[in-house]
């Protein structure tokens, strides 16, 4: 089974093998409130970790999304573009962003764990 990590900015990332999932957390998409527009990375394009790879627009605010790990970007989760209220319904498995291809499997490593971000959440 895929574990999956969390960062402070409220993006998921889930990895198997050399492929990372990416996507915004539950606690960020009800933050956000309906999701109206995302913009996604093209396939091919390197990201750095902490690095801005995509947008989530809402009827509340834009908000950058940006890479937990660093790698080159495979694919977008195109069914968003026609149904970006995907994000709020399942932002943890349906609602994903986008995968890429990781460059250094440590940097996974140093994320948080899915109990050390729950705490996380309760202190804000």
């Amino acid at each position: 089974m895929s574990e999956v990590r969390f960062t402070e900015q409220h993006e998921w990332v889930r990895v198997d093998g050399d492929e990372a999932t990416i996507g915004i957390t539950k606690y960020a998409a009800e933050q956000l409130g309906d999701v109206v527009y995302v913009e996604l990375p093209e396939a091919g394009r390197k990201v750095g970790a902490g690095g801005e790879a995509a947008v989530v627009e809402s009827v509340k605010a834009a908000s950058e999304v940006y890479a937990p790990v660093g790698g080159e970007v495979t694919g977008s989760n195109d069914a968003l573009s026609g149904d970006p209220a995907k994000v709020n319904a399942d932002p943890e498995g349906e609602g994903w962003f986008f995968k890429l291809k990781l460059a250094d499997k440590n940097e996974f490593s140093k994320l948080m764990s899915a109990d050390q971000y729950a705490k996380f959440v309760k202190g804000l």
